[in-house]
């Protein structure tokens, strides 16, 4: 457990960090080929931390160039396996030298509260990292069964540039999701982080240069969608592209791929998911602290929250209470502050997106929360007699907002739980342990938890069914997979030929 520093320690930290600029390309940092910048934005106070390189299709075509020169050149690809290993962990052990450095700024960039900066998204990054570093010299590949007379080898190869488009709700996070097993594979990449929050991706690269990275293998371009994104997700050069984000964003990747050169396309999206309770729930208490912690965790800007609760109506009643109880730990306040649970939101422009939703609550039906708070907080809020049909039960809100839809027996609760557009996580509460697995198997999600709440972890794959994925996972040795490609090649041993030379 990472020892927390007091708000004022954390606060000094602020004033003295040197935020990053310009977008990292070819090993270093460069403006924007315009010229051009956007302000970054603390979301608590609404003021610019700072003018960040606004890019655009030429930097895009830059950085690309310098990612294409990087891997056909093999200073990356072509490297052994064991050195490309030890510069990935020498990238691990400075991103841990400088964590709370990378703490502090990401909490100033996101809203995100320091308790989580400090205590999940940093420490899950330098795993992440570690991890993919330890299995890029532990995977074989195949020899496939073939007659006496041929050898079939089945062999990874890294599929080239890869374009990496991140969110914002875990910047550093999500950044180490894609790039361990990206650069762990051999690939050169380029990465688009969200316009809202691009300082610590930028950092980190600079983090991976002085740990031995070579020119050209990692590459940063900032701005928008509309300029980084779409050029990205276009480019005839790009080999593949791996987006967290909206489906709504998601779907334009698919087309980009489909109207330049079928690049292959990894989607991670969005979620509405559910949190069946059943009324042979054990220690109602251990399960309201599950419900709280999946559903106001970083603010509920998490695609896997837990927003929709599916409960028992037997159980109903002495649930949402002890659920209350719990939720009333969960502070808003300064994210800087060791003692917040509750940040901000990332922007202005969800904020007024989340109050939207907050007026969406019939009347009467507010347990608890529903206020928005100086412009940048929404408190933890607690809907009740939610329809799955409400635009509650529907829309991924992505903000501390949990809807109450109430059952009558297990089939109406997996019904209701499948009654989505979306699919990628879920969790079910039962003593009953064939219950329990066969709901775990009936719900359509990529990740199903059992009497918890989680995403599995590092060596479990991530991602969704239906709009909340697409094409392949994160994490696990399966998140090698959307990097690489596989080549069968197969060798003839017969003496055919030399018998006709004979």
């Amino acid at each position: 457990m990472t020892d927390l520093l007091t708000k004022d320690e954390y606060m000094a930290i602020a004033k003295g960090l040197e935020l990053p600029q310009n977008a990292y390309i070819d090993g270093g940092y460069r403006p924007a080929i315009s010229g051009a910048t956007f302000d970054t934005v603390n979301p608590v106070t609404g003021a610019a931390l700072g003018a960040v390189a606004a890019c655009d299709s030429q930097d895009v075509d830059f950085a690309v160039s310098k990612a294409r020169e990087a891997f056909d050149d093999g200073r990356w690809a072509g490297m052994h396996p064991s050195e490309r290993k030890g510069i990935l962990i020498r990238f691990a052990k400075l991103i841990t030298r400088n964590a709370r450095e990378l703490a502090v700024m990401e909490s100033l960039d996101s809203g995100k509260t320091i308790y989580d900066c400090e205590t999940v998204d940093i420490p899950e990054t330098i795993d992440c990292i570690k991890w993919h570093a330890e299995a890029i010299d532990k995977m074989y590949d195949q020899v496939a069964p073939a007659s006496d007379d041929h050898l079939a080898l089945v062999v990874r190869e890294a599929i080239g540039v890869v374009g990496l488009v991140l969110p914002w709700n875990f910047p550093l996070l999500m950044l180490a999701w894609k790039i361990g097993p990206a650069l762990a594979a051999g690939c050169s990449v380029v990465v688009k982080p969200a316009e809202e929050t691009s300082l610590t991706t930028l950092r980190v690269a600079e983090l991976a240069s002085e740990a031995g990275l070579p020119k050209g293998v990692l590459n940063i371009v900032t701005g928008g969608g509309a300029k980084v994104g779409e050029p990205l997700g276009r480019h005839m050069d790009v080999d593949m592209v791996s987006f967290t984000g909206s489906t709504a964003t998601g779907r334009r990747f698919l087309n980009y791929s489909s109207e330049s050169n079928l690049k292959e396309i990894v989607l991670e999206m969005g979620g509405k998911n559910p949190c069946v309770v059943m009324d042979d729930a054990e220690n109602l208490d251990v399960v309201a602290a599950h419900v709280v912690n999946g559903a106001f965790w970083n603010m509920g800007e998490n695609c896997s929250a837990a927003s929709r609760l599916i409960v028992h109506a037997d159980v109903k009643d002495a649930l949402v209470e002890r659920i209350k109880a719990h939720a009333r730990e969960w502070n808003v306040g300064d994210p800087l502050d060791p003692e917040t649970r509750v940040g901000a939101l990332v922007s202005k422009a969800h904020f007024d997106k989340v109050c939207g939703y907050l007026k969406q609550a019939p009347k009467g039906s507010v347990l608890m929360g529903g206020n928005a708070i100086d412009g940048a907080f929404v408190e933890p809020t607690i809907i009740d007699d939610v329809k799955n049909t409400d635009v509650l039960a529907r829309d991924e809100i992505f903000g501390p907002v949990l809807a109450i839809v109430t059952v009558n027996s297990f089939e109406e609760a997996i019904s209701v739980a499948n009654d989505t557009n979306y699919g990628l996580a879920a969790s079910i509460f039962t003593a009953n342990a064939k219950r329990a697995i066969r709901g775990a198997r009936m719900i359509k999600a990529g990740t199903v938890t059992v009497n918890s709440y989680g995403e599995g972890d590092i060596s479990t794959p991530f991602g969704g069914y239906k709009q909340s994925g697409f094409g392949g996972r994160d994490n696990s040795v399966h998140a090698h997979d959307q990097y690489t490609q596989l080549k069968t090649i197969w060798l003839d041993l017969s003496d055919d030929d030399a018998d006709a030379v004979d």
